[in-house]
């Protein structure tokens, strides 16, 4: 890969990228450092892309590893109110787009992210397994329990309990 092709390469998926760094660390900052490092790494490893139509996935799994390696290094304190300004709504019913927000931030991260990686990034449950070097079927009940969790959130419901017994 060339300079110009990589050059497209950052500015296709810079945004997205960052989106998602976003939501992970909840921190304007840091989500631009983990973005650029992304970039730096997979610069670095460009010979090791074999195949062109993987560099989303590819790009994504740098980042879940950059973000990986931050906690790896030092717990970093979260900063809730910023997850508040991201636009990723229409802005029509602001009070309920908080509240999905702050439902999302109650997830935890083995729910939360591959949502977030089939919402924001348009992942298939193929290319999110592959992501997170887990199985489909894996992915699939993450995804299921998410949108669980998320729907007991919005009905007033602790996430530790449930109404129904289950086996």
């Amino acid at each position: 890969m060339n300079k110009s092709a990589f050059e497209h390469l950052v500015r296709a998926y810079s945004g997205e990228l960052y989106r998602f760094a976003y939501w992970q660390c909840r921190d304007r900052g840091v989500a631009e450092d983990l973005v650029q490092e992304t970039f730096a790494r997979a610069w670095n490893a460009r010979a090791q892309l074999r195949d062109a139509a993987m560099v989303k996935p590819w790009l994504y799994r740098i980042l879940r590893n950059e973000h990986a390696r931050l906690h790896e290094k030092k717990s970093l304190p979260i900063d809730d109110t910023e997850l508040s300004e991201l636009p990723i709504s229409d802005g029509v019913d602001l009070e309920r787009d908080y509240a999905v927000r702050e439902q999302l931030a109650m997830l935890s991260p083995q729910y939360r992210e591959p949502l977030l990686m089939q919402t924001l990034g348009g992942f298939s449950c193929a290319e999110i397994a592959e992501t997170m070097g887990i199985g489909q079927d894996a992915v699939m009940q993450r995804l299921t329990r998410a949108r669980l969790a998320l729907r007991r959130l919005w009905l007033g419901e602790a996430l530790g309990t449930s109404k129904e017994k289950t086996s």
